[in-house]
């Protein structure tokens, strides 16, 4: 069976390339005789894993010598925790509501101190990014969150807040790797592998060193960034799989000219797609332009029944995983760095014949 075009938004389609390279290596790892997943996480063979894979991702981001790389576990909602938890010194941080994830991470961080919430977007369901006005921010907050790509609702932040001394958080685990960062604008970035990384079990978290060694002495030890920044990532044993394989697209980036190549290759799919639908007089997107994403388009007909029957359409021709999240229903294609141009030519192709028999 050919390979179809899958527009789920997680775990979500990795390039063809690295999967056919990781069945290569599958049995025997370049020699070793051993599969990556046989291997000890002490050993040479996967020393050189985890190094290369950080080095490759040190480069392909631009990341500066005084941010830590952290190869964790639990996904980005651990992190929901994690941050508060190890930043939380007065007990105040300012959160930006822009959907279903921040919601989750507030409720945690609500746990650990107070939680300013600057601006939310909920009054019209998560389809904007709200206005921030600097005169309600913390002065004293010891961090200011923000999700910068807002999965379900397919918004991302165009501009980042202009924060100061107060260390910027972001969840970027829907958009990192997409287009170009200035990471020094960070205090921390964190991102859960399973859309733009690699599959689903390991967490990438960029922190600045600063950040590190400032976690109350109660804290379990493995909730302290301190405790993998000191043991390279290997305290206990690490997604050593899921490493080996976001390695293989931290490479794979590489060889197709790094993100800038990555990023106009995005601009275009999006671009495409949301001018078809701009265009259409059956489908609509419900975000505002200005604050839409290239990793998540959103689209509906308004009509529950058609839906439907688009979605079981495009099944069978291929273009899978195409139902919006239950919280908001409709149609939503995630078009990460893995899905080619051809894809969304496909996708935009069967929305010109579905609209056209269903007039």
């Amino acid at each position: 069976m050919a390979r179809v075009y899958n527009f789920s938004a997680g775990p979500a389609m990795l390039p063809e390339e690295v999967l056919k390279k990781a069945a290569d290596e599958l049995v025997d790892y370049r020699g070793a005789g051993m599969s990556v997943m046989e291997m000890s996480h002490r050993g040479k063979e996967f020393k050189g894993i985890i190094e290369a894979a950080e080095a490759d991702l040190r480069e392909i981001m631009d990341i500066p010598g005084n941010y830590k790389v952290l190869f964790l576990q639990g996904g980005a909602s651990l992190q929901f925790a994690m941050v508060p938890l190890n930043l939380m010194k007065n007990k105040k941080a300012d959160y930006v509501h822009t959907g279903q994830w921040t919601k989750k991470a507030i409720a945690e961080a609500k746990k650990l101190g107070d939680v300013n919430i600057v601006a939310s977007s909920e009054d019209e369901t998560f389809t904007y990014i709200p206005e921030l006005d600097p005169r309600k921010f913390s002065k004293d907050a010891d961090y200011f969150y923000i999700c910068t790509n807002n999965t379900i609702y397919g918004t991302r932040y165009a501009e980042l807040p202009e924060t100061g001394e107060v260390p910027l958080v972001a969840d970027m685990s829907s958009n990192i790797l997409s287009e170009r960062t200035d990471v020094s604008k960070f205090g921390i970035i964190f991102a859960g592998a399973q859309k733009n990384i690699g599959p689903a079990g390991v967490t990438i978290v960029i922190i600045r060193e600063d950040l590190i060694g400032n976690a109350p002495e109660e804290l379990p030890t493995l909730l302290n960034y301190k405790t993998h920044s000191e043991a390279f990532s290997m305290f206990n044993t690490p997604p050593t799989y899921s490493i080996y394989m976001a390695g293989l697209v931290f490479r794979w980036i590489k060889e197709r000219g790094g993100i800038k190549a990555i990023e106009e290759k995005n601009l275009k799919k999006a671009s495409m797609l949301y001018d078809h639908i701009d265009g259409s007089d059956l489908f609509k997107s419900p975000v505002r332009k200005e604050d839409r994403s290239i990793m998540n388009v959103p689209f509906v007909t308004g009509d529950a029944e058609m839906d439907a029957k688009f979605i079981a359409g495009a099944s069978e021709r291929g273009l899978k995983t195409l139902k919006g999240h239950r919280t908001v229903g409709g149609m939503r294609a995630s078009i990460y760095n893995a899905m080619p141009v051809e894809g969304v030519e496909a996708l935009v192709k069967f929305m010109e014949e579905f609209e056209k028999n269903n007039a």
